[in-house]
């Protein structure tokens, strides 16, 4: 047990390193068992990892009002119904149940270009 304290085993160690490396990041992560989380590592210790694991949240608007006062779809307002919110969740995982650890892609579109295509000529 002394072997596992001192964290000698050199896949722990990797995995604790790439950890290390995708902290603060939303990271894919799969465990041995079979289970997915996607969520934020906010901390690496040698034994464990902290994660923050989002969840939804059905929240209804306005049940207490009648039905006067409610809010119909408009520019800012989806419309009346449930609303959907996602919460961060912190939980704990011991290191050594880690399989896979992966980071999730966010494609980036480039922001249309406020002047013309160079060469412009006026005239």
């Amino acid at each position: 047990m002394e072997l596992e304290r001192e964290d000698n085993y050199r896949d722990l160690q990797n995995i604790h390193e790439k950890c290390k490396r995708c902290m603060y990041y939303h990271t894919k992560l799969t465990l041995t068992d079979g289970r997915t989380f996607d969520g934020i590592i906010e901390n690496v210790d040698p034994d464990r990892i902290i994660i923050l694991v989002g969840e939804d949240v059905l929240a209804r608007e306005n049940e207490s009002h009648s039905e006067q006062y409610r809010v119909y779809p408009g520019y800012y307002h989806p419309g009346p119904g449930p609303i959907r919110y996602r919460r961060f969740v912190r939980q704990a995982f011991p290191l050594a149940s880690l399989a896979a650890l992966s980071l999730l892609p966010y494609p980036y579109i480039a922001p249309p270009v406020p002047y013309p295509i160079y060469p412009y000529f006026p005239y």
